[in-house]
């Protein structure tokens, strides 16, 4: 494992020479690639370098244990104690930084949200959730960009969908696929009934043209009227755009712009989005066959998390996670559920990585 971060620190350095290099500083293209490979080695590196000196510092240690000074063979014990800790600390945070990254985890994403069971207060709770990961997104100082929206009657949305753009969106977001359940007295129920009702959450990073390919042959693109809230431009014009893929059968539509053009460009967006997360779908299910379970995979049907609002608790089921603190979580505060379940996913990682050497 070491001989292979040896030989990373090496390129590490030949990064660093290379971007400070006049001919790579007027090549953009290139300056950005080279930047992001430097990027994605520093805090590798920097656990490395840490970890090399505290090696020699235990090494240093262990000789004054033979100094004939008892008062300094009792620091230097005091101090190697520490440092094996140290030690053990960053053997784990690099066996976890050498972990295959996932390609798409520094991408923004589209978001959407959809209302399944339980009627009006399924569309309430998905305007909840999509209030949620917004504040989420303004702590982490993402811009969220909403590209379609069906509103309920009485509040909330029977879908949304947004892209969310930012640095890191999809690392902290990936997690969030899957079926959301919530449990709470709706302002209707006049004897203070409980109810349950669900909302699907699908977080999809964002395609890049690199990533697909798209035949214009193969798209049926529709034009019509927008309706619904939006000004004097609502069935005055035909600024609504579907955009059928035909071999797919993926639809997509958007009318929140004036204009058609603009309109096309977030739909053609979202199509994207959707083959790629398809095609990453495909391929997880194809990996999950090989292994005992699918691990982080974002399966749509699953039941990922339970928000009970007369008890104040939020559960997430795949890691058994319970916070007696919904209301800041409705508020945007779920960055400890983002961490918590990458962390249990990157120890899943390390573990089926050990079993397969």
């Amino acid at each position: 494992m070491f001989d292979k971060i040896a030989d990373l620190e090496v390129r590490f350095g030949e990064l660093e020479s290379l971007l400070s290099d006049p001919e790579v500083l007027a090549n953009q293209v290139e300056f950005r690639k080279l930047s992001k490979e430097h990027a994605g080695l520093t805090e590798l590196i920097a656990a490395y370098r840490e970890y090399k000196k505290v090696l020699s510092d235990i090494e240093g240690n262990k000789e004054l244990l033979k100094e004939p000074d008892q008062e300094m063979r009792e620091m230097a014990q005091a101090e190697l104690e520490t440092l094996e800790e140290r030690r053990e600390q960053l053997e784990g945070e690099i066996q976890v930084l050498l972990l295959p990254k996932d390609p798409n985890d520094d991408k923004s994403v589209v978001l959407e949200i959809r209302a399944g069971t339980g009627g009006d207060e399924s569309a309430l709770f998905a305007g909840d959730l999509f209030r949620m990961y917004s504040r989420f997104a303004e702590t982490n100082r993402w811009k969220v960009e909403v590209i379609s929206a069906s509103e309920s009657e009485r509040g909330g949305f029977k879908e949304v969908i947004a892209l969310v753009e930012g640095d890191g969106v999809f690392a902290k977001l990936k997690y969030e696929s899957g079926t959301h359940r919530v449990q709470r007295v709706p302002e209707t129920e006049a004897q203070g009934r409980i109810h349950t009702s669900a909302c699907t959450v699908a977080v999809m990073p964002e395609a890049e043209d690199i990533d697909i390919d798209i035949n214009p042959a193969d798209l049926k693109i529709d034009v019509y009227r927008s309706s619904g809230a939006g000004g004097q431009h609502v069935n005055t014009t035909d600024s609504a755009v579907r955009i059928t893929h035909i071999p797919t059968g993926t639809v997509v539509a958007c009318q929140e712009e004036r204009s058609q053009i603009k309109n096309r460009a977030k739909a053609m967006k979202v199509l994207k989005s959707r083959i790629l997360d398809n095609i990453v779908m495909e391929q997880n299910a194809k990996m999950a066959a090989d292994r005992k379970s699918q691990v982080g995979s974002g399966d749509r049907s699953e039941r990922i998390r339970t928000y009970n609002f007369p008890q104040g608790r939020m559960t997430d089921h795949r890691i058994g996670l319970t916070l007696y603190r919904l209301d800041s979580i409705m508020a945007g505060d779920i960055a400890e559920i983002a961490d918590s379940l990458r962390a249990h996913y990157q120890m899943e990682a390390l573990q089926a990585q050990s079993e397969g050497m």
